[in-house]
């Protein structure tokens, strides 16, 4: 049987849960399994070292601290933009998640965390960043 090395694809379940129990995000919620090569930069270095060796039908939990996690929370995310920037029917609110386009023309999420007059401050931190987790993963497939 397989087990995950570098540069392996893996098909797995991930549930999501911050230290207070609640869960934060789960592919078993999005109803389809999520699929990574291993080494892709998709997941944390840290993540992917707790993967290796693993096969398809085990399933592991995976603390994280925040720092192996979406990483510690950097001042340099945090933007202040002029609210004419945000026209049509997108309502701007504090929590709102939005799409901005990045300087490679990807699209990145960010969140309004605050509204003061004209400026409008977008935090583009992982909404994650900053807080430990833990993974329970499911392992599907091991290519």
């Amino acid at each position: 049987m397989t087990t995950i090395t570098q540069d392996s694809a893996v098909t797995l379940h991930f549930t999501i849960k911050l230290s207070d129990g609640s869960v934060a995000d789960s592919t078993h919620n999005m109803g389809k399994p999520a699929k990574l090569i291993v080494g892709d930069g998709s997941l944390s270095e840290n993540f992917e070292q707790c993967l290796l060796g693993l096969k398809a039908g085990d399933n592991k939990v995976i603390e994280l601290k925040a720092e192996d996690a979406f990483g510690m929370p950097n001042p340099d995310h945090i933007h202040y933009m002029d609210r004419a920037k945000f026209v049509g029917d997108a309502e701007v609110e504090v929590g709102t998640v939005m799409a901005f386009s990045g300087p490679d023309g990807m699209e990145i999420p960010g969140i309004i965390s605050d509204i003061a007059g004209d400026s409008v401050t977008v935090d583009f931190n992982h909404p994650l960043a900053g807080q430990d987790v833990t993974f329970d993963v499911e392992i599907l497939s091991v290519e």
